[in-house]
């Protein structure tokens, strides 16, 4: 695992992975699992989690869906704590994973969200919609 490069998947993305089996997000999050080290921070999962707990995605997942899915991101991500304020974005809420990719100097942030795209590049972190990520990021053989 230490020599994966760091990744940060927003809300919107994992939720999208979440939901949608074929989705280019859960593409993402699958390329993301094989070949890069996903960082999450104990508000970027707490967000995850409340988002992924609400009822009107019910109809969307197959019972036990949702549990299996937040299991393997609690497994597989690697927690990053103490991390700095940021405020950067438009949208304050998206600053948690600004902070997050800073402190766990990430490559790249999966979103699909315009008020982090636009940052893009932010202090040498990459911030690319999921298509961009499975399309034009290497896997870790490849990677630098």
């Amino acid at each position: 695992m230490k020599n994966r490069l760091p990744c940060v998947f927003d809300t919107n993305s994992l939720i999208s992975a979440l939901l949608i089996s074929t989705s280019v997000a859960r593409r993402a999050f699958d390329k993301a699992l094989d070949h890069y080290q996903i960082l999450v921070s104990n508000e970027t999962v707490a967000e995850f989690d409340d988002v992924a707990g609400r009822e009107k995605f019910e109809t969307y997942l197959k019972p036990g869906e949702r549990e299996a899915f937040q299991e393997l991101l609690h497994r597989e991500a690697t927690f990053v704590e103490g991390t700095q304020a940021v405020e950067a974005s438009r949208d304050p809420d998206d600053d948690k994973f600004l902070a997050l990719a800073l402190a766990g100097k990430a490559e790249v942030i999966i979103s699909g969200d315009q008020d982090l795209l636009v940052l893009d590049p932010f202090r040498g972190v990459r911030i690319v919609k999921p298509r961009t990520f499975v399309e034009e990021f290497p896997p870790l053989e490849e990677a630098r």
